[in-house]
């Protein structure tokens, strides 16, 4: 995932400053940002545009520390559990009853080691009760411990206007009521609160083929399919696309709902890596030429699972690479685009419009509504036969409870905004406002001398923080100090050494607030000792004379 000494990924290569000369002069045009290659010496061209990501590595120092305080914590957690066992210290976790003790264990005591002995240890800086809309600000219930966070007692005092970095709410579209949610309102009194029934029985409302029929318009392809949850969208309907004899490449950053729906459909799953078009196409050369194992027989499908945007990584797929893989090796492409739709693409179209590519040469289009569109549920666009497909043979459509009639109009209504259907251009101009806030975000912390993962369109922004101590003693101070709410991650979602805080830019931060935000980081960068990177501080990314991929013969 890291590049060896750091560096600029553009186009998923490693680029010094060395000058290129092959003999040949290259000829480019430039077209709505999108530069196509003219073809030379009988190689395909195709569109692509200049992608530019960063993953700097951490210095030696910082990676022995943060294995240091790793081990250091395991040699204390079998210490206090041999403490546990006699009775010395006080035992909070799940146990065994005693009745029980001749039973197959139902609590796998080495699983729990690491949430008992470090996760609890830290556990106040997750799952703080929000009591107030996820907007620009919120308020956090505050909580304390007197049994070091096994258990919590609310104090009674609420922490106001804290600045929120955490939430998803890309847009700004999750907020406190106002007038442009009556439509909501009054479908709430028509249709009630739930549907009670699934969409092959009596859950198909004349408002979810509405939203069907504008997501479809949205996204330009032939259909969609809407369902209540955005997890379950990906984990009951890739089952219902591969299933035994056919093969899943699967990037190895990929979600876990996405994993899970590989996992439930019975196919063979082989990962490759981030981003890597050169692993990928490896993967798919050996498929294409040995088949399955032993039997050698072709795969009946091989499907490529991807994201539009990582959530841990803050990257977006290379798509114009992977889309003339999947070409040429005559395989399908699922693209989640839960970070991605709404947030990323000149008008929000996501990843397809971001690198100027038809949506109709992706086979499978998902995403959910949990992001910019400040609601909840998922959906599956793409060719018509597709949709029809899933609709008889789709888990959640079959056995999960239809979307909520409110939700569907909030959707509705998002969507409306959006494409400025609802007659005012408010919605681009907050596309174009993430943009910039991303951007300008991103920038600072660069400048500060902080290591971020991620693509510089990405609005996900995770701040690298290594050692579990500092991702404790940030998120405190954060909320404490800075009144700013933040979400750190580590072990399991992320590398045991790559622990980090991620950041949510929104289109409803303004620049005072970024700016509140960056000097708080800037002080506590210096408190704690953050500031790892050892690139020479720059406004603007470099950029390099390559801005083409082709494939190898």
């Amino acid at each position: 995932m890291a590049n060896p000494g750091g560096g600029t990924v553009c186009n998923g290569k490693l680029h010094n400053h060395k000058k290129q000369s092959n003999g040949s002069q290259r000829r480019n045009c430039t077209k709505n940002g999108i530069v196509k290659e003219a073809q030379q010496n009988g190689k395909p061209h195709f569109y692509d545009k200049l992608i530019v990501e960063s993953f700097e590595e951490a210095p030696l120092h910082v990676v022995v520390f943060t294995y240091m305080a790793y081990g250091i914590g395991t040699l204390f957690g079998y210490l206090r559990d041999f403490l546990r066992n006699w009775g010395i210290e006080k035992c909070n976790a799940a146990v065994e009853r005693k009745e029980q003790k001749d039973f197959v264990p139902l609590y796998q005591d080495f699983e729990n080691f690491y949430t008992r002995n470090l996760y609890m240890r830290i556990r106040d800086n997750w799952n703080r009760p929000i009591c107030s809309a996820p907007g620009p600000l919120f308020d956090v219930m505050e909580r304390v411990s007197d049994d070091y966070n096994w258990t919590f007692r609310f104090t009674g005092r609420i922490i106001k206007d804290v600045i929120n970095m955490g939430s998803y709410n890309f847009l700004g579209l999750a907020d406190k009521y106002d007038e442009s949610m009556k439509t909501i309102k009054d479908v709430l009194e028509v249709y009630g609160t739930g549907v009670a029934s699934t969409r092959h029985e009596m859950g198909t409302l004349d408002k979810h083929k509405e939203l069907e029929d504008l997501v479809a318009k949205f996204l330009n392809v032939e259909a969609a399919m809407v369902f209540g949850m955005g997890f379950a969208t990906n984990s009951m309907n890739i089952p219902a696309l591969v299933g035994k004899g056919c093969l899943i490449l699967s990037d190895e950053l990929n979600h876990t709902s996405l994993v899970l729906g590989a996992r439930l459909s019975g196919a063979t799953i082989r990962v490759f890596k981030h981003n890597n078009t050169q692993s990928l196409e490896k993967l798919l050369r050996d498929a294409v030429i040995y088949g399955q194992p032993r039997t050698r027989r072709a795969w009946k499908k091989i499907l490529i699972l991807v994201e539009g945007t990582y959530s841990m990584e803050g990257s977006i797929v290379h798509l114009p690479q992977i889309l003339a893989l999947k070409k040429k090796y005559k395989a399908y492409l699922y693209i989640d685009e839960a970070h991605s739709i709404g947030a990323v693409g000149p008008t929000g179209r996501g990843v397809t419009e971001f690198f100027g590519l038809d949506p109709h040469e992706v086979d499978v289009l998902m995403g959910t509504f949990t992001k910019s569109f400040g609601a909840s549920g998922g959906y599956i666009a793409g060719r018509k036969d597709l949709v029809d497909y899933l609709r008889v043979h789709s888990h959640s459509a079959v056995y999960a409870t239809s979307m909520s009639p409110p939700i569907a109009e909030q959707i509705i209504r998002s969507l409306k905004f959006i494409m400025g259907l609802d007659g005012t251009t408010q919605g681009l101009q907050r596309v174009q406002q993430l943009a910039k806030n991303t951007r300008y975000f991103r920038q600072r912390l660069q400048e500060m001398g902080f290591i971020i993962y991620g693509n510089e369109n990405a609005s996900v922004v995770p701040l690298l923080l290594y050692m579990p101590g500092k991702v404790a003693a940030f998120a405190r101070h954060m909320l404490q100090e800075k009144k700013i709410g933040v979400v750190v991650v580590g072990f399991p979602a992320t590398p045991l050494a790559e622990a980090r805080a991620r950041f949510c830019v929104s289109a409803s931060h303004t620049r005072e607030m970024l700016d509140t935000v960056l000097e708080a980081l800037d002080e506590t960068g210096d408190l704690l000792r953050l500031k790892y990177s050892r690139h020479k501080k720059s406004a603007r990314p470099e950029l390099y004379d390559e801005t083409s991929f082709e494939l190898e013969d």
